[in-house]
């Protein structure tokens, strides 16, 4: 690479790992007021996947990031960047013990928490370290294991979130070259944080000396108002990306979305006029698992060859924060390893 040109971070590895539980949407009929019908007419979901008992974050990025080390051909990196909402513990970080377990020695690596817009952040960081030459190649992943903070009982949430991890490989590149991750947009309004939280755990609510109740130590969410900000933020992330690309909404061939709902989805592909058929989604097999979700979405889709090299592809999220972003990239010819158990 001409080192006068500007440094880009290319996509050169990715994957996704799916843990083996899977609670089905007729078992979570036989606990909660709920039906099958209800939960795919209104979130387009079918099942999810949790962790068994002992299995936490740290484990889902580690076969993640195995994965895409694999998919990208290394087995080094410059820096560790994971995001995520369920951290195995509020200190330390997580990302050093995933580093040390992928056995990347004495490597950068940091968390990042951005709730569903994690992966987004957590890619920009990676972007970043890239520009500035602090780093020639970043591991970026995304692990939750939401299973550990939902409410069982709570149908609002239990029926939506899923555990999983998803992984992508950044190294050092051209800006023209396929996978060369582009514009990227973020944002947030703390005005609404609580939309999206879990009250309880963390130094707000431990200095208080107050004692929480059981409920506030679940996720909470206003889902009819999130559902409205989702909207509108990822789309207008979006077109501001769209117009930082030099790209029409003609250009894009794929519209990558987190996977929060499907109704979402299919609403922010209608806002931008994005045809539905150019929509990937694997929410139905997996939910919502949140800060894993885009990269997860991108492994499955090249492995089930509906992501092909030189695909133009919007990517967009959001989550609690509130916080959200967009990117684009132009899809690379790479090798996607797709780790999973879905039954459909």
């Amino acid at each position: 690479m001409d080192k006068h040109r500007t440094r880009a971070a290319v996509l050169t590895g990715v994957a996704g790992y799916v843990p083996p539980g899977t609670v089905t949407n007729a078992e979570l009929e036989a606990r909660l007021d709920t039906t099958d019908e209800w939960i795919r007419s209104r979130t387009g979901i079918a099942e999810r996947h949790t962790v068994p008992p002992g299995t936490a974050t740290r484990e889902l990025a580690v076969e993640a990031g195995q994965l895409a080390l694999k998919s990208a051909g290394r087995d080094s990196v410059d820096s560790v960047v994971l995001a995520t909402a369920t951290p195995d513990r509020l200190c330390p970080a997580t990302a050093p013990e995933v580093a040390a377990a992928l056995g990347l020695g004495p490597v950068a690596a940091h968390d990042i928490s951005a709730v569903c817009a994690g992966f987004l952040y957590a890619l920009s960081a990676g972007v970043g370290a890239i520009a500035a030459g602090f780093a020639d190649h970043v591991l970026v992943i995304g692990a939750e294991t939401f299973s550990a903070i939902v409410d069982p009982k709570d149908r609002n949430t239990a029926v939506i979130f899923g555990d999983a991890a998803g992984a992508v490989v950044l190294r050092a590149g051209d800006p023209d070259e396929p996978g060369a991750i582009g514009p990227v947009r973020l944002g947030s309004d703390g005005q609404y944080s609580d939309l999206i939280q879990i009250p309880a755990g963390g130094a707000r609510q431990r200095s208080s000396g107050t004692v929480p109740e059981a409920a506030d130590h679940h996720l909470q969410m206003q889902g009819r108002k999130v559902y409205r900000h989702a909207k509108e933020r990822m789309t207008q992330a979006a077109l501001d990306v769209l117009e930082r690309s030099g790209w029409s909404v003609e250009d894009v061939d794929r519209l990558a979305t987190h996977q929060a709902n499907a109704r979402i989805s299919e609403a922010v592909a209608d806002e931008l006029g994005v045809p539905r058929d150019r929509v990937l989604s694997n929410i139905e097999h997996v939910g919502n698992t949140s800060a894993a979700s885009l990269p997860l979405l991108l492994a499955d889709s090249a492995t089930q060859g509906r992501l092909r090299p030189h695909d133009r592809v919007l990517l967009a999220a959001f989550g609690g924060g509130l916080a959200w972003g967009a990117a684009s990239l132009t899809w690379p010819d790479v090798t996607a390893f797709a780790a999973h158990t879905y039954r459909g």
